[in-house]
């Protein structure tokens, strides 16, 4: 999988079709006669769908025209445009000025086609490759793109970006320019055939820019970038608009045929998502992507929505839903006994929040890899049990069992069996019910604190407060801003915390980010839970080393199973559609990518 950054950075979630499903994993595979030789595109799961000479991607209009306006809404604020360093608040919308050395396709699992690097070579022992850049490859301000500026960025982004670069790329072992226009990626050995595209997905930074400033400095430097837009305007923390690049480089690319077709893409902040949707029924921004039930299910009405000048609908997707949940961060010594993390897991009423909150909208949650065939369900096969015994002693008889099942309700609101539960879970991890109150062996009290950025989380949160009241808890709800929240999420400052982990049918490196015992105590790292296991490290490893689609398969569901059993997360639940809204002037290509909403494929109506 290719990795989610921090703040709601550009995250790239793919995943499979039901045809794919039933090929094998290899390591990096390229269409033509010969992998040893230059190749226009690189695939995990075996032949490309596009061939060499490909005009075009197949959800898009070639001849979509150009022009237009797209204004949509963010949340929150902004301080800096740099989305690759842990310090501050990134803009939205700031990927579209940058390139990628090859360009991900969205209606593959995971397959990349020729951007900055027209070609790329793999070695036949895995253990490297050879990027080939294009000759016309340009930053914004005319200097050509060199295998300088791919080291350059490399070296750049190990040494003073985000923490989680370091070990993201850690079987890199080297990269040196073999001349103007290649760069050689060296690896620790050929064990890993997710590392080609990895490497793949690496914007490129200019060199001349970035080399006499402070990069990571947290400010609004406007950064100097090569993609198909750069930043027009802005004002600090309330609105930027970028404005398309009339000459960019890679715009007759098939990769780029028929999309990013709006002149401008302007981002307008509101601090209050109520607020947000308000002004978008009035007509101040174009586009929205809904992701509260209640608001889906009662506040998209009106004239504009009965006339037509405003269009809803729910657009059906395939992408892999992860593991979105309340974490439990095991570092505080409320959270390290297995046993109360799941008595908490019982106080929740997931069908009476579905029936009385959602709409009947959601299905709940149980794996970390959801909607994917990646997904533990069930007693563990063979090949899973064999993944699992070396560490049978270091692990939950259940995990050998079954996988795990949330509990359950009636949904009329009364929980008291899964209460009881809880209650028992709590007494034989040592809590005990005095005056009322939940307390441990020294007669100190069990209070939490859950940590919300988001105030429609607060409707969510309030009934299962009074379900932990009830076994004695006491909790706070503190709802802070969007840089607050950051920044305790990213010094592991909170009790419980809303997070998403996503996933991707390709999963990976990014594994290591999320689960080990490495990044547990390094800050901004994803792995929020705290968890420090050898045998999750273990099958992290095993999974980014498989060897074929099957024991991928295999590797991840034993990993599935142990996360699962460890009630790291109090799962939420998901949807399998986008639900959008957007005022009726736009147009979008007869055929819908598989494995994203493309929207930068839809145009202006004239």
């Amino acid at each position: 999988m290719k990795f989610n950054l921090f703040c709601c950075r550009r995250i790239v979630f793919i995943v499979f079709s039901a045809l794919i499903l039933q090929l094998c994993l290899v390591f990096p595979t390229f269409s033509g006669p010969a992998a040893k030789l230059p190749q226009y595109g690189l695939s995990l799961y075996g032949e490309l769908k596009y061939p060499a000479d490909f005009t075009h991607f197949d959800y898009v209009n070639p001849q979509a025209p150009k022009g237009g306006t797209l204004r949509r809404a963010a949340i929150g604020t902004f301080d800096t445009f740099n989305d690759f360093i842990l310090k501050g608040v990134s803009a939205a919308g700031t990927g579209l000025i940058y390139d990628s050395l090859m360009a991900k396709s969205e209606d593959e699992p995971f397959s990349q086609y020729g951007l900055i690097a027209e070609k790329v070579k793999v070695a036949e022992d895995k253990a490297s490759v050879i990027f080939y850049l294009n000759p016309k490859a340009r930053f914004h301000d005319g200097r050509k793109i060199t295998a300088d500026d791919v080291v350059f960025t490399f070296n750049l982004l190990i040494s003073e970006g985000q923490p989680m670069y370091k070990r993201y790329y850690s079987e890199v072992t080297g990269v040196k320019a073999l001349s103007k226009e290649q760069v050689e990626f060296t690896f620790k050995d050929g064990s890993n055939g997710e590392l080609p595209l990895i490497v793949g997905e690496m914007v490129v930074l200019p060199r001349h820019f970035w080399q006499d400033k402070k990069f990571a400095h947290a400010d609004l430097t406007v950064p100097l970038g090569s993609g198909p837009y750069r930043v027009k305007s802005f004002k600090p923390g309330k609105s930027i608009t970028y404005e398309r690049v009339p000459d960019y480089w890679a715009a007759d690319l098939p990769v780029n045929r028929g999309r990013n077709n709006f002149d401008t893409l302007t981002f307008d902040y509101y601090r209050d998502a109520t607020v947000a949707l308000e002004a978008f029924k009035a007509g101040e921004y174009d586009f929205r992507l809904e992701n509260v039930s209640k608001n889906w299910a009662t506040l998209y009405k009106g004239p504009q929505f009965r006339d037509g000048r405003i269009i809803k609908k729910e657009i059906p997707h395939a992408i892999p839903q992860g593991m979105q949940g309340f974490v439990f961060n095991t570092r505080r010594e409320l959270f390290r006994d297995r046993r109360v993390r799941e008595a908490l897991i019982y106080a929740f009423d997931f069908e009476w929040s579905n029936k009385n909150l959602f709409y009947g909208q959601y299905k709940r949650t149980e794996s970390y890899f959801s909607n994917s065939e990646l997904a533990a369900v069930g007693p563990p096969s063979p090949a899973e049990i064999a993944i699992l015994k070396p560490f049978a002693d270091q692990l939950p008889a259940e995990v050998f069992k079954d996988s795990y099942h949330l509990p359950t309700t009636d949904g009329r609101g009364n929980n008291r069996q899964n209460l009881r539960r809880a209650a028992a879970l709590l007494k034989s991890a040592g809590w005990v019910i005095k005056q009322k109150k939940l307390v441990d062996k020294n007669g100190r009290p069990f209070h939490m604190e859950i940590l919300l950025t988001a105030p429609a989380f607060e409707r969510i949160v309030l009934p299962y407060r009074k379900n932990l009241a009830r076994l004695g808890i006491i909790t706070d709800v503190r709802v802070v801003d969007t840089a607050q929240y950051l920044n305790r999420v990213r010094k592991f400052d909170f009790d419980m915390v809303v997070w998403n982990f996503a996933q991707s049918l390709s999963p990976g490196n990014e594994q290591r980010y999320y689960w080990t015992s490495e990044v547990a105590d390094i800050p901004g790292s994803r792995n929020l839970a705290g968890i420090k296991d050898p045998v999750v490290d273990a099958l992290v490893e095993k999974v980014i080393h498989a060897q074929d689609r099957k024991t991928l398969v295999d590797c991840t569901r034993a990993l599935d199973r142990v996360l699962q059993w460890g009630f790291y997360v109090m799962p939420h639940w998901h949807i399998n559609t986008f639900r959008i809204a957007y005022w009726n002037k736009f147009a979008q290509p007869d055929i819908l990518p598989k494995y994203g909403l493309g929207l930068m494929t839809w145009w202006a109506k004239k």
